[in-house]
């Protein structure tokens, strides 16, 4: 067996803690390069992606990925397609990245959005 490196075993220390906690609620997924930042609702029991949104859509794929301001701007759209979606409720898995910087941002504007977590 391989070991696991700490990104990833904090990964799922933070993936098994919400599912413990996330009862009847989607779970809102980021994911972060270098370049690129990306976002999906989840609905888990049936497997199947709500919604999605990311830097690497054809009307912003012009603009710069790997800031605040975008990662605002996927927080925003990620928002609104949810709730197009009919979902309003939802758990933030933030995989192994740290609630700071981007994802707090995409976090942020979410919330902003109309996403309760």
């Amino acid at each position: 067996m391989a070991k696991l490196s700490l990104f990833d075993r904090r990964r799922q220390r933070v993936r098994t803690s919400l599912r413990k906690r996330a009862g009847d609620r989607l779970r809102l997924s980021v994911h972060r390069s270098g370049r690129h930042i990306y976002a999906q609702v989840i609905d888990d029991r049936a497997g199947k992606t709500v919604a999605a949104a990311s830097t690497l859509e054809k009307d912003v794929r012009d603009a710069s990925g790997a800031n605040i301001g975008s990662a605002q701007d996927v927080g925003k759209r990620i928002a609104e397609r949810a709730k197009a979606a009919g979902v309003t409720r939802v758990i933030f898995d933030r995989g192994g990245f740290l609630f700071h910087g981007r994802v707090k941002a995409l976090a942020d504007a979410a919330r902003e959005g109309g996403l309760e977590f």
